[in-house]
């Protein structure tokens, strides 16, 4: 009696130990197949920068905080945007510049018409100061779209970045 009950307790723990194995190849299969990253606000921009997650905040946080204001449109499906942003991102200047700003990077039009002075196409890239006013004269090279910048353009960008910085200081 004793051998059929130890025989029918080991009959169950072999087949536990195949269940477990058999669930643990599929765990693994599933976790290794794409790891999901957890979405950001910087959408990869700059993940050790501060982002503020809406338009509305980044204002307030612009006014109230006296810094300008960097808001960037992109599409996560647009190749210029994608481009774009790898430049930016790897950019150790820009970086270390843009923590001078309240930063906002949008995947979505707002109903502020003031942020689409010349239309609506991506990426572009707004400057706004404290007291809530678009800096029109803080341009791309481009005339048909103001606000656009390539790769090509960083240094453009970077450059635009100070210029958003002194004219805040010497407004203040």
């Amino acid at each position: 009696m004793e051998k059929r009950y130890m025989s029918m307790f080991l009959l169950l723990v072999a087949i536990s130990c195949a269940l477990a194995k058999e669930m643990g190849k599929k765990e693994t299969k599933e976790t290794t197949a794409k790891p999901k990253l957890p979405q950001t606000l910087s959408r990869g921009w700059g993940d050790q920068l501060i982002w503020t997650q809406t338009y509305e905040e980044a204002l307030f946080r612009a006014k109230h905080g006296n810094k300008p204001l960097m808001i960037i449109h992109h599409l996560d499906d647009c190749p210029h945007s994608q481009a774009l942003k790898k430049v930016f991102a790897e950019h150790k200047d820009i970086q270390k510049l843009a923590e001078k700003f309240i930063l906002l990077n949008l995947v979505y039009e707002t109903t502020d018409k003031n942020l689409s002075p010349d239309g609506q196409y991506v990426p572009r890239i707004l400057f706004i100061d404290p007291s809530l006013t678009v800096r029109a004269d803080i341009t791309g090279r481009y005339s048909n779209r103001l606000y656009a910048y390539e790769p090509s353009d960083i240094s453009l960008l970077y450059s635009n970045m100070q210029k958003a910085l002194k004219l805040l200081k010497t407004e203040l």
